[in-house]
């Protein structure tokens, strides 16, 4: 049997991509085993553990950023890592090594270029942060999510496949979105999330904007674990037409269908965006973090080239409100980014990869 080991991580924009084209994987026959190696510091294990993926620990650590004494002990990590990495692909013997980027997935990548097993990587951002830079010159192939990233990556061993996002955004059009949800048809509804660990900068800015905006439209707020609280407490001090319009939770496991089912997003710009947006045809507006090399202003940067999104820096979010309403008071401009979002998608990048990585297997 053909076996596959997964990996990547530091942020859910690695780990998603993995699991849909798991998911892929597996629809193929004969479906190869699998196996995921990554850290297990941020929630990895239960992600991929619901994902019915078997889950071995390696650790990792990120290097930029780092002061001396941290960037040794980062160097540590790495090292054990890669020699934990090395024991358990010489154990599992794969056929190829699939990794979705991201500090996480270098000790696996650098053991399955020592072992000179196929490695195919995969850059989810439109430019490659430290881990992919290295890994590009390790990679038997790689792919990428959008054609902007080919100026950062070799061109003759690149495919450029699309982000590939969980079939739910395929499975529902707006209207039974909508109806899912119990949303009206004739409501107005805006999601608003700062990816899985939540954006206390995008969550102050909602939160001290509710009032203007809960006068114009519906929300759904995903904080993160930490933003909650202030969420609540902010809601419990809204009058009840206003509060019954506002709906916060730390994480959704519905996102796709609410994404498919609101009229404007409001987003940070971490890789997802340039797989989910697409595919849900949702006109955002999105806030770049400045973090990790600034790499979230080129995602946002390349939506916003294509008319399906707006680019608003962290330190214009005061401006926030005025955005939206010139949004809702402008329905063509709104179906224009729809549209513009929705040509863009890529179905079947999961398929593709998928099909990339039995290849390079073979």
């Amino acid at each position: 049997m053909t076996t596959i080991v997964l990996t990547g991580g530091g942020t859910g924009g690695h780990l998603f991509p993995a699991i849909a084209v798991a998911n892929a994987l597996r629809a193929l026959e004969p479906a190869p085993s699998l196996i995921f190696l990554g850290p297990e510091n941020r929630g990895e294990r239960t992600t991929i553990a619901a994902a019915q993926i078997p889950f071995e620990p390696i650790p990792a650590a990120p290097i930029r950023g780092r002061s001396p004494l941290g960037l040794l002990r980062s160097t540590t990590t790495l090292a054990r890592g890669t020699l934990l990495a090395l024991h358990r692909l010489h154990h599992h013997r794969p056929n190829a090594v699939f990794s979705t980027g991201g500090y996480g997935s270098f000790p696996v990548s650098l053991a399955a270029w020592l072992l000179r097993r196929p490695l195919v990587v995969f850059l989810p951002d439109v430019a490659p942060g430290l881990a992919v830079r290295v890994e590009k010159r390790l990679a038997t192939q790689l792919a990428t999510s959008t054609p902007a990233a080919l100026a950062h990556l070799p061109p003759a061993k690149t495919t450029v496949t699309g982000y590939p996002v969980r079939p739910e955004f395929f499975t529902h059009d707006r209207a039974t979105a909508r109806k899912a949800i119990g949303l009206p048809p004739s409501s107005t509804l805006i999601v608003i999330a700062g990816a899985s660990q939540g954006s206390r900068a995008l969550n102050q800015a909602v939160l001290q904007a509710l009032h203007p905006l809960l006068t114009r439209t519906s929300i759904i707020h995903i904080t993160g674990p930490a933003g909650l609280q202030a969420a609540q407490q902010a809601r419990a001090t809204l009058p009840p037409t206003l509060a019954e319009r506002y709906h916060p939770a730390p994480f959704r496991t519905d996102l796709p269908t609410i994404m498919l089912a609101a009229d404007l997003g409001i987003f940070r710009a971490g890789a997802s965006i340039l797989g989910e947006l697409p595919a849900a045809g949702l006109p955002a507006i999105l806030v770049p973090g400045t973090f990790a090399g600034a790499h979230q202003r080129d995602n946002a940067r390349w939506l916003a080239d294509q008319n399906a999104a707006i680019l608003l820096e962290e330190t214009q979010l005061h401006t926030l409100p005025d955005i939206v309403a010139q949004l809702l008071d402008n329905p063509a401009k709104l179906q224009a980014m729809r549209t513009a979002a929705h040509t863009l998608a890529r179905p079947t990048a999961a398929a593709e990869i998928a099909r990339l990585i039995i290849e390079v297997a073979k």
